[in-house]
């Protein structure tokens, strides 16, 4: 299958600020790199969001046919407190607290990023490499870039020149900042400061004596900066230009922006086609953070041990919330937005669970093959989910329409709209059906069949006060009775 030829397919470049046509360097293939976790902590629900828009990314290519190599990286050292160039390491600085080793950090919370991406239903990336495993890379770009005179070497540290390097191209235009500017707004150095100027980024540097995570190099022992592990790791296995870098939004400046001048300083390259990044997530209208307690963990959410919402809510339900917004837009999290997104998600799995059932007739009331393409127009719109899931739900009203015997669809109609409504829900969207079992669906369908019949004996009994209290108990609860020609049915909203 290769659909990727028949879809003009748009994607926001960052770099540009504007929507571009895809065009992938190799006809067929597309290399994908996005900035993983620091392994120091439980994974939380921002980073998932990120994670997860890229899954939906990552899982449209496959299903136009693309071969994809989408690499995701694990950051297990070099990554300071508040992705500054002093400080402390903070898988280090984990492992002092819990008097562990830095890797026992890391084995532990990268288990706890795994188990927790697989709950959400997101797939492997294709490679997913370590900064520590490629430390011998990193020191060769340093090396490289030393050579070509875009860095200096103080005390056995080593600092990216931005200056040096701006005289030549464009520090800043990633994130649309002048270096004039950020010079004009920086305090000046102290006496202390190694750096040149204050602009200037760490390519490695000079593990102290207490520093824990150190390896040998030509400057002596040290450790490499954050910026660089991504530029070695992505441009080892995609190349020296590949098709897409992703990540969220907050580390389009410093991080990115570093990147890009790593990877042109050692190359003379630009390394990514296209940029793309996530937005972020926040809990009842703020930003989330530990320190204010407006944070919630995937775990709390699925296990409904929290303080902030009402119940517990599916795995399936989160994501299938998550993909309501386009991934460039701030999602707000509340207990309103994830009820709605549950019921919502409940009326698709019950469109879906009975699609099968579906009886056909000689014509067909609904125009699928128009309706399929508006679904593919939405995702080749910079994948576009809220406006795919909007097509996905209009199916489902004229699913319950054929349905209820209002109107009709042929075979094969019937199958191109199952085929379609699958690949789109569980393929692309990556939702689960994880709609209720086939013991806890027989025990319902069994309760409600009894409610149901003491319903109609009481209307037969003109009791309409018990008959109206069973309807009104049920659709408090979520379950829709629908009276019909023949008989009552009933639907979990």
């Amino acid at each position: 299958m290769q659909l990727y030829k028949d879809q003009n397919l748009k994607v926001h470049n960052s770099l540009s600020g504007k929507k571009e046509v895809f065009q992938p360097i190799n006809e067929g293939h597309v290399g994908m790199y996005v900035c993983g976790p620091t392994v120091y902590s439980n994974v939380h629900l921002g980073n998932c969001r990120t994670f997860m828009s890229f899954d939906m990314i990552f899982r449209y290519f496959k299903h136009l046919g693309y071969k994809v190599r989408y690499v995701r990286n694990i950051t297990d050292a070099g990554h300071l407190e508040n992705d500054a160039d002093d400080g402390e390491d903070k898988i280090a600085k984990k492992a002092k607290l819990e008097q562990i080793e830095p890797m026992e950090v890391v084995q532990r919370y990268t288990v706890d990023f795994h188990n927790t991406l697989q709950q959400f239903n997101l797939l492997p990336p294709s490679i997913e490499p370590t900064a520590t495993g490629h430390i011998i890379e990193q020191i060769e770009i340093i090396k490289d870039i030393l050579e070509k005179g875009f860095a200096y070497e103080v005390n056995g540290s080593v600092y990216f020149d931005v200056v040096k390097f701006n005289k030549d191209h464009e520090y800043g235009k990633l994130s649309g900042r002048k270096l004039e500017d950020m010079i004009a707004n920086t305090r000046e150095l102290t006496a202390q400061d190694e750096k040149q100027n204050p602009q200037d980024f760490a390519l490695w540097k000079k593990a102290e004596p207490q520093h824990i995570m150190r390896w040998p190099s030509p400057w002596g022992d040290g450790f490499p900066g954050w910026h660089l592990e991504c530029t070695a790791m992505s441009t080892k296995y995609l190349g020296e230009t590949f098709d897409i870098h992703g990540g969220g939004m907050d580390l389009k400046f410093p991080h990115h922006e570093c990147e890009i001048a790593q990877a042109e300083a050692s190359t003379g390259k630009s390394p990514v086609k296209y940029w793309l990044h996530a937005n972020m997530l926040t809990l009842n209208g703020k930003k989330m953070s530990k320190s204010t307690g407006n944070n919630i963990y995937p775990s709390e959410i699925i296990s409904g041990n929290n303080d902030i919402l009402s119940k517990a809510y599916s795995p399936a339900t989160v994501r299938f919330f998550m993909m309501q917004a386009h991934y460039t837009s701030i999602l707000d999290l509340s207990d309103d937005a994830l009820q709605a997104s549950e019921k919502g998600y409940n009326r698709l799995m019950d469109a879906l669970n009975c699609l099968d059932g579906l009886k056909t007739g000689a014509s067909s009331d609904f125009n699928v093959e128009a309706w399929k393409q508006k679904c593919y127009d939405a995702m080749n719109d910079d994948f576009n989910t809220p406006i795919l899931i909007a097509h996905l739900f209009d199916a489902v009203k004229h699913i319950n329409l054929i349905k209820e015997d209002k109107e009709t669809i042929t075979e094969a109609d019937k199958a191109l709209l199952a085929s379609t409504m699958n690949s789109f829900v569980y393929d692309v969207l990556g939702i689960e059906n994880q709609s209720m079992g086939q013991n806890d669906s027989n025990a319902l369908n069994g309760v409600m069949e009894l409610l149901i019949e003491l319903r109609n004996e009481a209307r037969a009994n003109k009791d309409f006060a018990t008959s109206d209290k069973i309807r009104d108990e049920l659709t408090a609860l979520g379950i829709q009775l629908k009276d019909g020609k023949d008989g009552t049915t009933f639907s979990i909203n």
